[in-house]
């Protein structure tokens, strides 16, 4: 073969090992280029030129990336690659796809697939054409990203229940290690399995899963707001919380008590943190699981959605080296997203961080981070306090929930470290007024905080639809379900605290006052930059009306 020919001349390998390859080759069967890239002597990309070459066949070696691209000649075809067994597939390396002329091929990593694209053929009920060379980890992305993101994920309660609602005894007490891997026939294992893929494919943050009198509710939270999805038998119900409870090695005959705990899952290759919360209810137990995706989230200032003039002077905030700067705002508005991006910028090998949180949401490279558990004293302040004693130069606190907390984080930041934290307030001058209302001195407040960021999430309009919700066709926009809105953006109120803001702490001014001075001095409200999101065309003035309702 000329191509073989041309490689080997290249490669310029050892007669001996090209030798031994070639005895190997002969007595297995194979031909050469399979041999030597067994003995890893070729890579597999050399492998699959050299094999289409060689066997006529078309060769694709960014197959996975062109998957579903425009113009790109690739798609897959869920509905028809759902009907085969997914262990299957992964077992033979091979998945159905569509090429540029709409025909149903078969992309398989080795050119003995063909066997396998005949039986193929004849189990879907369509034909296949002759197969297509590509990378096995390619293959194996395809797969995850159609079991991940199929019509299968996407069935209904009774598509996975069927006639079968008694299946409890059937729990593993182990929990699962890859979902799209579990082939369990249990109906309700597949059910949670199935509530996860849509979830996850959806962007949901978090599973609302309620008892009622008569059913079961499933709701999931998109970009801060909660859309039902599936409407459960109230008899189903217990079911899939013990499920989910032994996924997450809590105890199932516990009902009377709140329960929390924490497990890891797989879907493909994406590997999902979910944190578990039940509290039992009149109608029975209220379940909620938070989806952390550890490979999702960005930590950068820059994705934050500040405005230059804000990004410019927050970075200028976060660069000093001692004192206490708070990010606050309600439930959900974004805080620890915005304190992980600035430890991610400040982390670095000279420095010490610590964190101290309730809970640790994600784990993150170069810190010592420190989980809460009050069962057994350890709490913020009794954390903080032995965090001190650590030589830290930057330390993270969760949130200033108490005076003993504040005292000793504002005792930290007199004494030379830079101290982050949170609180629960609605604008940038209530951290001053709550700080006081706490018991925190006047002098130390002014002394130790340098800077207060406020912030609140509004929904960002599609840019597929352009928020409406239609894919111009008369159906849903399938970027943002025909909800109108895909993602979120941060409003933002920066208080720095100069000398006269630092004048009027000390006089314990109100908090009306304490705005009119930093209006003065050019703070940008949290209401005057929603509006230029507005008039930028991120997001919708209703939008920004429900995010800011209670300022």
């Amino acid at each position: 073969m000329k191509t073989l020919t041309s490689l080997l001349e290249r490669l310029n390998l050892d007669p001996e090992v090209l030798e031994a390859c070639a005895r190997n080759a002969e007595a297995l069967g194979l031909p050469l280029e399979r041999a030597l890239y067994e003995a890893e002597r070729i890579n597999e990309n050399q492998y699959l030129e050299t094999a289409a070459a060689r066997h006529a066949m078309p060769c694709e070696l960014r197959l996975a990336a062109l998957m579903d691209k425009e113009g790109s000649g690739w798609a897959t075809d869920a509905e028809r690659v759902c009907k085969v067994p997914l262990p299957w597939l992964r077992k033979q390396k091979v998945v159905p796809v569509r090429d540029k002329d709409g025909k149903l091929a078969l992309a398989i990593c080795h050119p003995s697939g063909w066997l396998l694209a005949q039986e193929l053929g004849m189990l879907l009920g369509e034909r296949l054409e002759r197969p297509v060379l590509a990378r096995e980890d390619d293959i194996t992305d395809i797969i995850n990203r159609i079991f991940g993101e199929s019509t299968r994920s996407e069935g209904s309660v009774s598509d996975v229940l069927g006639d079968s609602v008694n299946a409890i005894d059937e729990f593993n007490e182990d929990a699962v290690e890859d979902l799209l891997e579990d082939s369990s026939e249990a109906p309700f294992i597949r059910l949670v399995n199935m509530i996860l893929a849509q979830a996850v494919r959806a962007g949901a943050s978090d599973i609302h899963i309620e008892p009622y009198r008569d059913v079961s509710r499933v709701r999931f939270r998109l970009d801060g707001v909660l859309y039902e999805r599936h409407t459960l038998n109230k008899a189903h119900h217990a079911a899939v919380v013990s499920r989910i409870k032994v996924m997450a090695k809590l105890n199932i005959a516990e009902k009377r008590l709140p329960q929390d705990g924490r497990t890891n899952v797989q879907l493909g290759r994406l590997e999902l943190d979910m944190r578990i919360s039940t509290i039992p209810i009149l109608t029975g137990e209220s379940i909620v699981l938070r989806l952390l995706n550890q490979e999702s989230i960005s930590f950068d200032l820059g994705t934050l959605g500040m405005s230059p003039g804000h990004l410019e002077q927050f970075r200028k905030l976060i660069s000093i080296p001692h004192g206490i700067i708070l990010v606050v705002g309600p439930t959900g508005s974004g805080k620890t997203t915005t304190l992980y991006s600035v430890i991610s910028q400040l982390n670095d090998s000279r420095k010490k961080i610590i964190t101290v949180e309730d809970p640790v949401e994600y784990k993150m490279r170069g810190l010592c981070q420190m989980q809460v558990n009050p069962k057994i004293g350890v709490t913020f302040a009794a954390g903080l306090h032995s965090i001190v004693r650590q030589d830290p130069d930057i330390i993270l606190v969760g949130e200033i929930r108490d005076r003993e907390t504040a005292d000793i984080a504002i005792n930290a930041a007199l004494t030379g470290h830079l101290v982050l934290s949170t609180l629960h307030t609605n604008d940038a001058v209530g951290a001053v007024t709550r700080l006081l209302d706490m018991g925190v001195e006047n002098f130390l407040v002014s002394s130790a905080l340098y800077g207060v960021l406020s912030q609140r999430l509004v929904r960002k309009i599609c840019t597929a639809c352009h928020g409406t919700g239609t894919d111009g066709a008369g159906g849903k926009c399938r970027r943002c379900a025909g909800v109108g809105f895909k993602g979120r953006s941060g409003i933002f109120e920066l208080l720095f605290l100069n000398d006269e803001l630092r004048s009027a702490v000390n006089r314990n001014a109100s908090s009306s006052e304490l705005e009119a001075i930093a209006v003065r001095h050019g703070m940008v409200t949290l209401q005057q930059d929603g509006e230029a999101k507005v008039a930028a065309g991120i997001t919708t003035r209703e939008e920004l009306s429900r995010s800011t309702a209670e300022i």
